[in-house]
């Protein structure tokens, strides 16, 4: 990979990272759904006008919207509503590999290799290291409600991993190449009335108006981030990536997601975490380095030996 480009790549990892806080910041001034609502309608307005629509069926990009939008990021941005700490979350999120992986075996009986299986279980103990902490103890508190709805929200991005496998194969059979930023902009079109709608039933209508006249600069400032940052821009760079790379290239800096978030939100929200709370961090992230790259440190291993 070129200098500029995995200058470009790191520039990503910074934008998704900070997300989690700019997350924090949005929902400490108006309901969550809400904020899910204007994100995905700033991010689909103007640019379906210029974006082409994805090479596959409306279904998918109906059912991306909705596992996606509405499934993943109400539950992240709920939980975060609740007191779910923006640099655990960006951390708890990446348990969404298990996710991916169980149901590629299960849908597309794809094979789970054994560094995998030992890397989701090292994951998975870092998991129960950060869910040992919930209360907190000189840390910041992590309410039970709010680490459930993350590993929710990891859960439905894993489903969302395998919509775009199927897309991907519908596109393929057509003689064609699924563009993922494409597949983003026009999937954003869908969580807005389902959000605004349970905004409306939740919060009721007039708190609703409330919050969208007496707007402030922070609501704004998050709503612009999410749409434009982490969504448009974030995308827009990684599709780019990915299409000159191998994902073998691109991918592994997505890992460097959760650090950027963990450091984010020590820095600007000021959150304090338990030694116990970032062991369980480190060996989260440690677990996904063994599940990703094991087969290919074995594979160089065998080509020595």
């Amino acid at each position: 990979m070129k200098t500029w480009d995995k200058l470009l790549a790191i520039f990503v990892v910074l934008l998704w990272g900070i997300n989690f806080t700019v997350i924090k910041l949005g929902v400490n001034e108006m309901s969550p759904f809400l904020l899910v609502a204007l994100r995905y309608t700033v991010a689909a307005l103007p640019a379906i006008l210029f974006v082409k629509r994805p090479d596959t069926s409306w279904k998918y990009i109906v059912i991306y919207g909705m596992t996606v939008g509405v499934g993943q990021f109400s539950c992240l941005f709920y939980a975060a509503n609740i007191g779910m700490p923006a640099g655990v979350a960006s951390v708890v999120l990446q348990s969404q590999a298990f996710f991916t992986i169980l149901f590629a075996g299960i849908l597309f009986k794809e094979k789970i290799r054994k560094g995998q299986m030992v890397g989701l279980i090292i994951a998975g103990i870092g998991l129960y290291f950060i869910s040992g902490s919930i209360g907190g103890n000189g840390g910041t508190a992590i309410p039970g409600a709010a680490f459930f709805l993350t590993i929710l929200a990891a859960l439905f991005w894993g489903i969302s991993n395998l919509v775009v496998r199927y897309a991907s194969k519908e596109a393929e059979a057509h003689g064609k190449k699924l563009n993922m930023f494409s597949m983003v902009v026009w999937s954003s079109l869908i969580p807005p009335i389902p959000m605004m709608t349970a905004a409306i039933i939740i919060n009721k209508p007039l708190q609703v108006w409330n919050q969208l006249t007496d707007i402030n600069g922070t609501a704004i400032f998050s709503i612009v981030y999410l749409a434009l940052c982490a969504t448009l821009i974030g995308y827009g760079i990684w599709s780019t990536l990915l299409a000159k790379y191998s994902a073998g290239e691109v991918a592994p800096l997505s890992l460097l997601v959760p650090v950027a978030g963990l450091i984010t939100a020590q820095i600007v929200l000021k959150e304090k975490l338990t030694a116990l709370q970032w062991g369980g961090g480190l060996i989260i992230i440690s677990g996904l380095l063994i599940s990703n790259f094991s087969h290919l440190l074995l594979k160089r291993l065998q080509k020595r030996f």
